[in-house]
């Protein structure tokens, strides 16, 4: 079944303007539908976000929408050839939408695909062209942080088919949209990694920081791909194929693909520094090495080796190995026109050949020279020249430069302050953790301080995070060996403390660290890990209830000592209210169990009857809950009471009275 037919979306009108016409593609953010303008009557591209990339819950919508409205109007700004332009945007059932310059012709991704590599001609020419896109946003403040081939949109070449993909137009889509997804995602799921990991940098693995040099990194890899016909590191889980891309460094092309330039190897090497501080400042920088790589690369291959005959050693043979006939601006349809050659970076040029100028000046040199009056102003013009030189030459190699000021553990404010003052610009390299400096401290400065530097030119400085920390691992309920494995990945020193016996876990296995899981502690801290020795031999019987002397005997009997807590209580005097270890426990022989003993109830007085009729003293006495015996004459006087009147006795206690 055609998967078109069920989406409901073909055929809708979307703010009474773009006619949904046909599914083009489907990722993992969005689908990109062909769509009719019909105020503008133009064929357009609509991407709508999936409902699933939307916030889950509604109250979460507004923000997103924000969001991706705000990044629509910094695409739009982006008026570029090798960038998909963005028209316009908007909400179409809650869902946020682009409307985009639509492209005839494939991703880079579906080009790979059919071809698998392409060779180093074509590999340079998509990259030029990739990586002008990306310094056109990198001069604008936008990174795209998600470049990949799926990614880069290859149009109709207009000098022939598809596979002329020399002369083909680049354009580089989705810039922003990541980041707006990703700005939602994170409001609510923490740092979720949205870059593709197979092209990721290593500083959005570690840090998820981003910068114009995390382009350049992906960029670097797709080059890689196209060159080799795969990425540099696959694995069976996306989070081993990321840290790859911190561990480990990209391989040089040619070590999969035998024959390639030397030249190659480098430019990818320098795009993919594991070290963003060692790679191209941004894709600006990075296209120039290309456009370098690239006419190195065509001077080589149109070199013109000169073949004598061995019948003639007069006439030469020229056999050019390569010919590239150039397209020119105008055959292109005006969606695909490249940028005029004035607006396009400046590349090296060879040398000049030399022409009959030379000769000519040579000739009036010969005259001036030939008379004394000549001759006196050629050497004024060698002392002016000499002078300028010198001049010159002191400016640009002394006079233009100061030397740096000492920034180093100033903090960060005081060190933009101190730098403001001189008139230096302050830029910063990543962080970095320092047990000595603390944090937002100036860790190191570029150039140092002393350093030779141009007057009102740009100090760089590294600031500090301050000692490393990080939780201590929940090793608990693991084997010892598992948890010593898991400790010293953490850069943590392990070792044993004294085993005891766990009612729960195993002999073995870890009880507790000290410190405790979770705590805060710097690289190589010592971690005491204490095992497990199993269950205790001596099982705790049940001693709640009984009497203190029985409790005695029992615990004695099995070589357990006792502890004795009194407690207030309206039990019996010497019942055991509560025991420590509980009932059922594994202790070792000698442990001390703890018991809470009752008291008994508050005693209470007794008060005096004596004199009282008996009737009215026996009333009285178990008014107040005490059980009376009356001897003698029930109807007499009281004349003696048991026990006597004041005496403190526990509540209920009998009392006799003798009436005669």
């Amino acid at each position: 079944m055609d998967t078109q037919v069920a989406d409901t979306l073909l055929g809708s009108l979307l703010d009474g303007r773009y006619r949904i016409r046909g599914r083009v593609a489907r990722g993992g953010m969005a689908t990109v539908y062909t769509a009719t303008d019909e105020r503008l009557e133009r064929t357009v591209a609509v991407k709508i976000i999936h409902p699933s990339q939307a916030p889950e819950a509604r109250n979460r919508l507004p923000g997103f929408v924000q969001r991706f409205t705000d990044e629509a109007k910094t695409i739009a700004r982006l008026t570029h050839p090798n960038v998909v332009a963005v028209y316009d945007q908007g909400i179409h059932r809650g869902l946020p939408y682009l409307v985009m310059e639509y492209v005839r012709g494939r991703t880079l991704r579906d080009v790979l695909g059919e071809r698998r590599r392409l060779n180093p001609d074509e590999a340079l020419a998509i990259t030029e062209q990739m990586l002008a896109a990306l310094a056109a946003a990198h001069r604008a403040g936008v990174v795209h942080r998600d470049v990949k081939p799926e990614n880069v949109l290859v149009a109709e070449a207009p000098t022939g088919g598809p596979a002329n993909l020399v002369d083909s137009v680049v354009k580089v889509a989705d810039f922003g949209l990541a980041r707006a997804v990703e700005a939602s995602a994170d409001s609510a799921d923490g740092n979720q990694l949205m870059a593709t990991v197979a092209y990721v940098a290593p500083e959005l693995v570690t840090h998820g920081h981003a910068d114009p040099r995390t382009d350049v990194y992906s960029a670097g890899i797709v080059l890689f791909e196209m060159l080799t016909g795969r990425v540099p590191y696959d694995g069976d889980r996306p989070v081993d194929v990321a840290w790859q891309h911190v561990d480990r460094d990209v391989p040089a092309p040619s070590t999969l693909v035998p024959g390639l330039p030397r030249v190659l190897d480098e430019l990818v090497g320098r795009a993919t520094r594991r070290d963003p501080g060692a790679r191209p400042t941004d894709a600006g920088a990075l296209l120039a090495e290309v456009q370098v790589a690239r006419e190195d690369l065509g001077n080589a291959n149109t070199h013109t080796a000169v073949i004598r005959r061995v019948t003639d050693d007069v006439t030469p043979i020229a056999q050019p190995t390569m010919a590239v006939a150039a397209v020119q601006p105008a055959q292109r349809p005006s969606w695909a026109r490249l940028p005029e050659a004035e607006a396009r970076p400046h590349r090296r040029r060879a040398a000049p050949e030399p022409s009959g100028v030379g000769a000519r000046l040579a000739t009036v040199r010969e005259r001036l020279a030939a008379g004394a009056q000549g001759r006196l102003g050629i050497a004024a013009v060698i002392v002016l020249l000499g002078l300028l030189a010198t001049a010159g030459g002191w400016w640009f190699g002394v006079g233009r430069y100061t030397v740096a000021p000492e920034l180093t553990s100033l903090t960060k404010a005081e060190a933009e302050n101190r730098a403001d003052r001189a008139g230096f610009t302050v830029v910063y390299a990543d962080p970095q953790f320092d047990a000595q400096v603390p944090r937002d401290g100036v860790l190191r400065q570029e150039p140092a301080s002393a350093g030779r530097i141009l007057k009102g030119g740009t100090i760089t400085l590294t600031l500090s995070l301050g000692p490393e920390q990080f939780p201590v691992p929940d090793v608990v309920g693991k084997d010892f060996e598992l948890a010593e494995t898991d400790l010293l990945n953490a850069r943590l020193v392990v070792e044993k403390g004294s085993a005891r016996f766990d009612d729960s876990l195993p002999k073995g296995v870890v009880v507790e660290t000290k410190p405790k899981a979770g705590e805060e502690v710097r690289p190589d801290t010592k971690i005491t890990v204490i095992l497990s020795k199993g269950r205790a031999p001596i099982t705790v019987p049940n001693l709640v209830g009984k009497n203190l002397n029985d409790a005695r005997s029992t615990l004695s009997g099995l070589g357990l000592e006792v502890s004795e807590d009194y407690q207030d209580s309206d039990k019996p005097r010497d019942e055991i209210l509560d025991q420590d270890p509980k009932n059922g426990a594994g202790v070792e022989r000698g442990a001390k169990v703890t018991l809470k003993i009752s008291k008994g109830p508050p005693q209470v007085g007794v008060p005096r009857v004596v004199d009282l009729p008996c009737q009215q003293a026996k009333q009285q006495l178990e008014g107040q809950g005490f059980p009376v015996t009356v001897q003698f004459n029930p109807n007499g006087t009281v004349r003696f009471q048991n026990p006597g009147e004041g005496t403190q006795v526990p509540p209920g206690t009998s009392i006799t009275i003798g009436c005669f």
